[in-house]
């Protein structure tokens, strides 16, 4: 994905969705793009789970590493005062363990590593139910969430299809060592039922709110830099990105229950236009877990209420060694080196290899369980541009003067090997 595109996107949304409603009705909608009201009530089963200097080094170092307003969470001594909606003035308070001795077992539905029996060396994985999540759509969809380009007349590249590609070999791998492997997404269609027509009006009202008075409905070239001032553009973004996450999220918190979710993804430099694209050189890899919430993204009611119900949970306690395991072995399978943001405004470098990094994403947020988001390949570097026009393959083959494994299998092996490392480990 191209980085300093989404973060432009991800504030513009923001700033779109904030000014959605007039004051007189913001105590009550002070919510994310189709977000959902918070059930502040369900934060009464953590009390007493955490500890004081628990939750203060969570909030500090991992969730709020770039500020929150004072009155939206005030930690005392013995408890946390949290906002629940500031036109209200309406608070809920968070009572702490007063030490580890003391602390009421955590609520969540999702088992630690350390919880699980001792595995056999064979089957590091028995037991543990994986789901993943192959990013985008692909398909027919590709160029709609521009995730797609064409090289003269190679064959188009297409996230969504890499991804999903990818998860269909890593499923039986992680099978053969025990695991219980779900899939979010097995085709190149979306989860949910929703179409870009569906949300035509509230992208119109979204567009008229933000000073664009007689929004266009629709633009002639891909290119067109005004083109996300037209209504089909934001009902276009209101599907693939926040319908479809969010119907995503429902299906693994409701039926799927998964220990862990592998969010796959292929990351790539801005290309230009997709049907002439820019090749690079650059070639890198990251990892990602849910963290570094923005202040403006802190000051929404769901997205406050659905970081501190992840804070509670306790899943960063698996996710940061998880994803640090998995990053060392893609780090040695690929020899790839770590991507450095060209900004830290919205991301905070953690752990201990240099490859991982805490951002507040939709999945890594609402997916109420650990989620490691996996960012391996710059898909149009000349390197892995060649190797994804090579297919799929066993063995290895000569690409570029260097006999290279398939990059799907090279994606795959990275992940397992990382999670061989961890759950044994964890599970001794």
């Amino acid at each position: 994905m191209f980085r300093g595109r989404q973060v432009k996107m991800r504030l513009a949304l923001l700033a779109l969705c904030l000014s959605i409603f007039p004051p007189a009705v913001r105590a009550a909608e002070n919510l994310g793009i189709l977000g959902r009201h918070p059930r502040w009530k369900v934060l009464e089963k953590y009390e007493q789970t955490i500890t004081h200097d628990e939750f203060a080094q969570l909030i500090q170092n991992v969730y709020c590493t770039h500020g929150i307003a004072p009155d939206l969470i005030a930690i005392d001594d013995d408890s946390a005062r949290l906002l629940t909606n500031r036109d209200a003035q309406s608070f809920v308070t968070l009572r702490f363990a007063k030490d580890d001795a003391s602390r009421e077992r955590v609520p969540r539905l999702w088992r630690a590593a350390k919880s699980l029996p001792p595995a056999r060396q064979e089957k590091p994985l028995s037991g543990l139910r994986i789901a993943l999540d192959p990013g985008h759509l692909g398909g027919k969809w590709a160029k709609m969430e521009e995730r797609w380009f064409q090289v003269g007349e190679s064959q188009p590249v297409k996230e969504g299809n890499l991804a999903l590609k990818v998860a269909r070999i890593l499923a039986p791998r992680l099978k053969e060592l025990g695991a219980k492997v779900l899939f979010v997404r097995n085709r190149s269609q979306p989860i949910t039922s929703k179409r870009p027509d569906d949300f035509k009006e509230l992208g119109k009202k979204i567009l008229i709110q933000n000073g664009v008075p007689q929004p266009r409905e629709d633009f002639a070239d891909p290119d067109e830099p005004a083109k996300e001032q037209t209504v089909r553009w934001q009902s276009e973004i209101l599907f693939y990105r926040h319908s479809e996450i969010r119907r995503r999220a429902l299906l693994v918190n409701t039926k799927l229950h998964p220990d862990l979710v592998l969010c796959l993804h292929f990351n790539a430099e801005p290309w230009g236009d997709p049907k002439n694209p820019t090749l690079v050189d650059k070639n890198h890899l990251h990892l990602l877990v849910n963290g570094s919430y923005l202040e403006s993204e802190l000051e929404l009611d769901d997205e406050r209420f659905e970081m501190l119900r992840k804070l509670l949970s306790r899943a960063y306690e698996e996710e940061l060694p998880i994803a640090n395991a998995i990053a060392a072995a893609m780090a040695k399978e690929t020899q790839l080196p770590a991507y450095e943001y060209p900004t830290a405004n919205n991301v905070t470098k953690i752990g201990s290899t240099g490859y991982v990094y805490a951002r507040n994403l939709l999945a890594t947020r609402l997916y109420r369980c650990p989620v490691v988001y996996c960012e391996p390949y710059v898909m149009n570097s000349r390197d892995a541009f060649a190797r994804i026009q090579a297919g799929d393959y066993e063995g290895t083959r000569n690409i570029g003067g260097v006999e290279r494994k398939s990059i799907f299998r090279e994606y795959a092996d990275g992940l397992v090997n990382g999670l061989i490392e961890y759950y044994r480990t964890a599970r001794k």
